[in-house]
């Protein structure tokens, strides 16, 4: 941000972001009920960079005087109820996707149980944690 920008404009801006974080957080529970990994590495860098760019534009909100006697005088009220709004939603589409993986991941969990259960029935033993493991010993291979 080479010029300086106004109250109005920082707002706006944080508004658009956000906007665009929600719109972010709704492809990715689509890409995760996918399940493709490519997409959601592309979608994983996209949100970290727009991440960066709402968490600067907050940090120049915070920072200016002229917004803060801006938002005393009222002027933000309606901006800034939309942007609570938005970012509610973002927290719970967050936490929505957020359970979408733990259950990818149980899933990914049970699957391997079941693939060492029916590979190595002799050989299943249990580790440290009671996670089942087993191997293939008559390659010296341990899963």
């Amino acid at each position: 941000m080479s010029e300086k920008l106004t109250p109005q404009q920082l707002v706006s801006q944080q508004l658009s972001q956000l906007t665009q974080l929600e719109t972010l957080l709704d492809t990715e529970k689509d890409v995760l009920q996918q399940q493709n990994p490519d997409a959601l590495i592309h979608l994983t860098a996209e949100k970290n960079d727009l991440l960066l760019a709402i968490q600067r534009i907050d940090n120049a909100i915070g920072q200016s005087f002229e917004f803060k006697q801006e938002k005393l005088a009222g002027k933000f009220t309606s901006l800034l109820s939309e942007i609570e709004a938005i970012l509610v939603r973002c927290k719970q589409q967050n936490q929505i996707n957020g359970l979408i993986i733990h259950q990818s991941q149980l899933s990914v969990e049970r699957m391997k149980t079941s693939l060492l259960e029916n590979h190595s029935k002799s050989s299943m033993t249990y580790n440290s944690k009671g996670k089942t493991s087993g191997g293939l010993s008559s390659l010296g291979i341990k899963a």
